[in-house]
C-alpha cells in the first residue's frame, strides 16, 4: 500500500500518557542519552496487546487491500482530520 498514515508527535505524546497513567506503558531513561526516555509494554500487558496488535493490523489491511487509491485517500483524509480534532481537544485542556 502506498499511502502511509503519519501520527504528530503531539498525538503520540498524549497516547503515551494515556497509556502510561494505568500502567499500560513503561517509560525509563535511556542509559546511553539521559535525555531520551524509553516506552516500552508493561510485561502484564505485552501478550493481550501483541495479539490485539496484530489482530487489528490483519484487520485494516483486509479493509484497506480492497480499497480504490482514492478510498484509501479518503479514509487516510478522515484519521487527519480526527488526529487534528483529538489535538484541539489537548490544547484545550491543560492536564492533558
Amino acid at each position: 500500500m502506498a499511502d502511509r498514515l503519519e501520527v504528530a508527535p503531539t498525538t503520540v505524546s498524549l497516547m503515551v500518557s494515556e497509556l502510561s497513567r494505568p500502567g499500560i506503558l513503561q517509560r525509563t531513561a535511556d542509559p546511553a542519552d539521559r535525555r531520551r526516555r524509553i516506552v516500552a509494554i508493561a510485561p502484564a500487558y505485552a501478550a493481550a496487546i501483541g495479539e490485539w496488535l496484530s489482530g487489528s493490523a490483519s484487520a485494516w489491511e483486509r479493509v484497506m487491500r480492497d480499497l480504490s487509491p482514492a478510498e484509501r485517500a479518503t479514509v487516510i483524509k478522515a484519521l487527519h482530520a480526527y488526529e487534528a480534532a483529538l489535538e484541539q481537544s489537548a490544547r484545550r485542556q491543560p492536564n492533558a
